[in-house]
């Protein structure tokens, strides 16, 4: 039995297919899927999403987003999913630091918004640059 995976993120649809399994960076922790588990919605934060299809483990840097699980189906609704090729360590170490200095320079009056957008910048690129500096290992 497989598991059909959905990536989706706003501008196109990443993957749709069959898989045998699904690792996924919950809000609690990684969580793994197998056929028939436990229906749930979960959020995700930024971090590393791996599936095995066809006998090959693809490993992809996401953002923040949610996924719903049922017995045969994961569709995960990501901001963003990146391959390791995709991922340009200097152009991500470079947003993490103009989200770290606008953070450190902000007003403490600043839209509660703001400060949570700047965060979440600097929590999806850290993310991306611990996958690609791992996958270079």
């Amino acid at each position: 039995m497989a598991l059909q995976l959905d990536i989706v993120t706003p501008e196109k649809k990443i993957f749709s297919d069959t898989v045998d399994n699904v690792y996924l960076p919950g809000a609690d922790g990684e969580m793994g899927i197998l056929p028939s588990h436990a229906g749930l919605v979960t959020a995700l934060q930024p971090g590393e999403l791996r599936y095995l299809h066809a006998g090959q483990v693809t490993t992809l840097a996401i953002g923040s987003g949610f996924a719903e699980v049922t017995q045969t189906k994961v569709v995960v609704l990501t901001d963003s999913a990146l391959g390791e090729a995709e991922i340009d360590e200097a152009t991500v170490e470079a947003a993490i630091q103009r989200a770290q200095a606008e953070l450190a320079t902000i007003d403490h009056n600043l839209d509660s918004e703001e400060v949570a957008y700047l965060q979440g910048v600097i929590a999806k690129s850290t993310a991306a640059l611990n996958f690609k500096r791992k996958s270079l290992r």
